[in-house]
C-alpha cells in the first residue's frame, strides 16, 4: 500500500532507533550540510525509495515534525515544516549515488536540534535500509563586551554589555592586576534573548571603593571555545579632601601657579645682572691714556 502522506507514513516509523549519530556545528547565517551517505556504493531509482528528515517536536513527546521528504513516484522533495520551507532541499541527483544529505540554508538558532534521516525501499516491503541522526549546534559570535563606569558611590558599580551570541554565555569579572576572577556574588547578570532568537546579556558588578581598580568583563562561549575581554578599565579614586588638595595640573589654580614660578625665576636673573654690572664699576679703575714721546 502506498502512503498518501507523511502524516501516515510516520506511522510506519513509529520506535526506529538511529543506526548512526554525527555532531555538526554551523554559525547562524551559514549554510550547513547534514550527511546521510549509503555506505556502500550503488544507485537508486528515485520512484524506489521514501526518504525522509523529520525532528522531534520540543514538549510534545514522540510526535516529530518533517523537515522535508522524497516520496516514491515524486518528481521533486517537499516540505513538512513551513520554518524549513525555501531552506531545506534535497539533491535529485545526490539520491540516485545514495547521497541523502540535507542541505540547509541560513541557519537560525532555532534550528539547533536533532535531525533523523530515514531511507526506505518500495521494492523491499517499505524495509528501511539507512538511519542517521545528526545533531546540529548552533553558534553565534558575541560582540566584544564593553564596559562603563565606575559610579562614584560608596561602593565602585561597573556595568558589562555584549550582545547578539548563541549559545547562552558564561560570565567572568576579572582582577586584571592579577588576573583572578572576582567573586561570582559580587556581580548580577541579565540575559535575555532578542527578536533574533540570540542572546543579549548586561552584568553588573559592585565592589567597595579601593584606591586603584583594574578590572575586565569576560564573556565565554563554551560551544566556540572563545573567551572574550573586555579592554583595560583601570580607576584610581580617592577622597574628596584629597581632590581638592591636589588640583589636577589642567585646573585653573595649578596654571596659575606655574606662572608665577616663571616670573619668580625671571626677576632673580635680572637682579643677579643688575648687581654684577654695579660690582664691575665700583671696582675696576679707570683707563689710562697712552702716554706721547
Amino acid at each position: 500500500m502506498r502512503p498518501r502522506s507523511p502524516g501516515l507514513f510516520l506511522l510506519l516509523l513509529w520506535g526506529l532507533q538511529a543506526e548512526s549519530q554525527e555532531e555538526v556545528r554551523a554559525m547562524v547565517g551559514s549554510d550547513v550540510q547534514l550527511r546521510c551517505i549509503y555506505p556502500e556504493k550503488n544507485s537508486f531509482d528515485l520512484n524506489d525509495l521514501y526518504v525522509y528528515w523529520q525532528i522531534s517536536m520540543a514538549g510534545k513527546g514522540n510526535v516529530d515534525s518533517v523537515v522535508t521528504y522524497h516520496l516514491s513516484g515524486n518528481s521533486s522533495a517537499s516540505h513538512g515544516d513551513n520554518h524549513y520551507k525555501d531552506r531545506a532541499r534535497l539533491s535529485l541527483d545526490s539520491m540516485k549515488q545514495g547521497d541523502f544529505s540535507l542541505h540547509l540554508r541560513n541557519v537560525t538558532p532555532q534550528d539547533e536540534q536533532k535531525f533523523n534521516c530515514l531511507v526506505f525501499r518500495k521494492s523491499l516491503e517499505l524495509k528501511k535500509i539507512l538511519e542517521v541522526a545528526v545533531t546540529l549546534h548552533v553558534a553565534a559570535n558575541y560582540s566584544m563586551p564593553v564596559v562603563s563606569g565606575p559610579s562614584q558611590d560608596e561602593e565602585l558599580t561597573f556595568t558589562c554589555t555584549s550582545t547578539n551570541g548563541y549559545p547562552r554565555p558564561n560570565v567572568y569579572w576579572i582582577n586584571k592586576t592579577d588576573n583572578s576572577v572576582l567573586d561570582s556574588a559580587l556581580q548580577n547578570n541579565t540575559v535575555s534573548l532578542n527578536a533574533r532568537g540570540l542572546y543579549d546579556v548586561v552584568s553588573v558588578l559592585r565592589i567597595g571603593r579601593t584606591p586603584h581598580v583594574n578590572v575586565g568583563c569576560c564573556i565565554e562561549n563554551v560551544l566556540l571555545h572563545q573567551n572574550l575581554t573586555s579592554g583595560q578599565t583601570e580607576t584610581f579614586t580617592g577622597t574628596k579632601d584629597s581632590i581638592t588638595e591636589d588640583p589636577v595640573d589642567g585646573s585653573p589654580s595649578g596654571k596659575h601657579q606655574q606662572v608665577f614660578s616663571v616670573l619668580a625665576v625671571l626677576a632673580v636673573i635680572v637682579l643677579l645682572a643688575l648687581a654684577t654690572g654695579w660690582l664691575c664699576r665700583s671696582r675696576c679703575p679707570p683707563k689710562s691714556q697712552t702716554e706721547h714721546v
